[in-house]
């Protein structure tokens, strides 16, 4: 099992939606750096188990927990049930999502509640849990797995968009509301950008063609690292992918150019040229069956790396250089003055 350099214990990690996609890249990752105890949650016992295999094979310890974020309860019962067994909760990772593809106009009120209950309510659940736990010890981190959606609402998506304008609005308030307490609680948002995980596989669709993330797509293994990095470095916000960060400041300074501009593409661009399956099974309220994995179709087209995000990971060196090349520049044009 990996340690760090100090050998303390590993670090207990909860992430929900770590069945399949980004979640289960996300606890891979966890295994992988550092060999942390993780719980996993998900509604999906079969695939939680397969996650477990995962993160075993790769260092880590994991615990399975079948739960629906939208149920409070079992989320409380599931954070528990990780204090019981692994130990003090130190990250909470919030990732658990559904979503429709449809126009709103062919949306149902049911199918709006679902989403909203999953996707953002879950989030709220699964950070009140946390809270629970963490605010009497004065430690610990919440990350929310945000989207550039989270900003820039897209047609074809509009109770997913919704749910992560949501959790943008909660996150500024709790926020706020730590600073106040003088809480040492940290919690930050990551903002992803679209990638190839399975969701395109189960999420209820109603369009004429199979649905596909807007490319350019990231394998989930970047959002990952930037999920890994978030939970040791007290950063409010982290974009992923160069993508993300001209999506959220086209929508700050351009929102209606953006708005005619997404009218245009934004149909075509979230659907590929295979007709979609009308009767295939999605996972609105239950879990499709199968172990899905990490990856979604979409390997081929998909980048391995961020160059955006490796440098604002190393923000931080990168200015150290600069101070240092700068000081050397005036060093070298000091003494040039004094020869001459």
């Amino acid at each position: 099992m990996h340690t760090d350099k100090t050998h303390k214990a590993p670090r207990v990690i909860v992430v929900t939606g770590a069945s399949a996609g980004l979640g289960r890249a996300i606890a891979q990752a966890f295994a992988r750096s550092e060999g942390a105890r993780i719980g996993l949650i998900a509604r999906g016992r079969d695939r939680l188990e397969a996650a477990k295999r995962d993160v075993e094979k790769l260092g880590g310890r994991a615990l399975v927990l079948p739960a629906d974020v939208a149920d409070a309860e079992a989320i409380g019962a599931a954070a528990e049930q990780v204090e019981a067994e692994l130990g003090p909760i130190d990250v909470w990772v919030n990732d658990a999502m559904t979503g429709v593809f449809s126009p709103v106009k062919e949306m149902t009120a049911a199918e709006f509640k679902r989403v909203t209950e999953v996707t953002y309510l879950g989030f709220v659940n699964g950070t009140l849990a946390a809270l629970k736990r963490m605010l009497p010890r004065d430690q610990g981190c919440i990350i929310q797995v945000g989207s550039a959606l989270a900003y820039r609402g897209i047609p074809l998506q509009a109770a997913y968009c919704a749910s992560k304008h949501a959790i943008q609005g909660f996150m500024d308030s709790l926020r706020c509301e730590l600073i106040h307490d003088k809480s040492r609680v940290r919690v930050t948002m990551v903002q992803m950008p679209a990638m190839n995980t399975p969701q395109f596989e189960w999420v209820k669709s109603r369009l004429p063609k199979r649905a596909q993330p807007v490319p350019p797509i990231f394998q989930p293994e970047v959002a990952a690292e930037a999920v890994v990095y978030a939970s040791h470095h007290n950063r409010r916000e982290i974009y992923v992918g160069m993508p993300t960060v001209k999506a959220i400041i086209a929508n700050k300074f351009f929102p209606g150019l953006l708005d005619h501009y997404l009218a245009r593409t934004g149909y075509e661009g979230q659907q590929t040229d295979e007709p979609e399956d009308p009767n295939r099974p999605y996972n609105l309220c239950e879990p499709v069956p199968g172990d899905y994995g990490a990856h979604g179709r979409f390997s081929a087209r998909a980048r391995n790396f961020s160059p955006q995000l490796w440098t604002d990971l190393h923000r931080d060196g990168l200015a150290t250089l600069a101070l240092i090349g700068l000081a050397a520049l005036g060093a070298a044009a000091f003494m040039k003055k004094n020869a001459d």
